[in-house]
């Protein structure tokens, strides 16, 4: 690394904090909020998102129309505020193949990422498809899922491999991190034209390894979940990387994941503390980044500027207990909704800090 590149980094990470342990955030958890019908099943839970309205939107991994390859698993869910079941949207869609995240725009307008298609769906607040992005491979002949190789094949404008999140700026431009096989965020203007990307794979300042979440802050500053690098990165709507954020609070010595052994020092950062699997941002004047992890299992209250102002939750199958929060929306500050791939649920938080 550069002389240029060692200083860099230094002001990159100038708002990684030394943590101490803070403090532990009292909270109140619905797991029951969702008042499913009798035959309807969410299956994993990998999307959740709330609108002006405070309809709550589930995308789920609990449906199964039969595909060319591997399992057909996504079904969008709307709740009303109270968690009535109101509709199925998309049913049959075309771009269903595996879910993982769904998103609301400051219109309604409802965004589905499907990472088993490899596209992106605009609906309106009607649930009527209005922007197609991307294009799932065809079943015609030997078509199959993408394999990752080394080194990565190339990104290819307005294609995606494995995308997982979406977000906006100011100005309406679409920003979509592609993802698990790709390795970059892809910028569309509202209009859905390609205007640009930027990053790929590898671990130096702006490099991505499985950019798996995205929100944007009131400056329309775009933050990126880095969990392979176990760290947020903050580009503006340019694609200039401004910082990186690192969550670093002592796990507890009684902790344990989900399933399997505790992480050690030769696990993936992934699964390390404070790796960041899902990210939201709460709206209004003063804003918080809330954040949540695979172990210890837990949620943490950012500033903007990183520091961790508390913590909640753990790994676990009881209510007040998480397993792989995978989306989170913060309508909020002291109000979040949480999809878990583990438990197969969405709980809904309510805060006393």
């Amino acid at each position: 690394m550069t002389r240029f590149s060692l200083a860099a980094v230094a002001v990159l990470t100038s708002s990684v904090f030394a943590q101490t342990q803070p403090p532990q955030i009292p909270f109140d958890a619905d797991g029951d909020f969702l008042k499913l019908p009798p035959d309807l099943y969410l299956g994993e839970a990998a999307g959740v998102a709330v609108n002006s309205q405070k309809h709550v939107f589930v995308f789920s991994r609990g449906n199964s129309t039969g595909p060319a390859y591997a399992a057909t698993a996504s079904q969008l869910l709307e709740f009303a505020p109270d968690g009535t079941f109101l509709r199925e949207i998309g049913k049959h869609l075309y771009a269903w193949s595996y879910a993982h995240a769904v998103k609301i725009d400051k219109d309604d307008n409802i965004w589905a990422v499907d990472k088993g298609s490899d596209m992106v769906i605009k609906f309106n607040p009607q649930g009527r498809v209005t922007m197609v992005f991307g294009r799932k491979k065809e079943a015609s002949d030997e078509a199959g899922p993408w394999t990752r190789v080394n080194p990565p094949r190339p990104a290819l404008n307005g294609e995606f491999r494995q995308p997982t999140d979406v977000t906006w700026d100011l100005d309406g431009n679409i920003f979509i991190s592609d993802g698990y096989i790709n390795s970059r965020v892809a910028k569309f203007d509202k209009n859905g034209h390609w205007l640009k990307q930027w990053g790929n794979a590898g671990s130096r300042p702006g490099e991505f390894s499985t950019p798996h979440s995205m929100a944007a802050d009131n400056a329309g500053n775009i933050y990126v979940a880095d969990r392979g690098n176990r760290r947020i990165q903050i580009f503006n709507p340019a694609g200039t990387l401004l910082r990186e954020i690192k969550i670093d609070v002592p796990v507890p010595a009684d902790a344990q994941p989900w399933m399997g052994d505790r992480p050690g020092p030769q696990t993936s950062l992934t699964m390390q503390s404070g790796a960041p699997w899902a990210i939201c941002i709460t709206p209004g004047a003063k804003q918080f980044l809330y954040a949540a992890d695979g172990f210890p299992g837990r949620i943490y209250k950012l500033s903007l500027s990183g520091e961790v102002l508390g913590v909640l939750g753990s790994s676990g199958h009881l209510p007040k207990e998480f397993g792989w929060i995978h989306e989170m929306a913060c309508p909020a500050e002291n109000e979040l909704y949480v999809a878990e791939i583990l438990n197969w649920r969405v709980q809904k938080l309510t805060l006393h800090p």
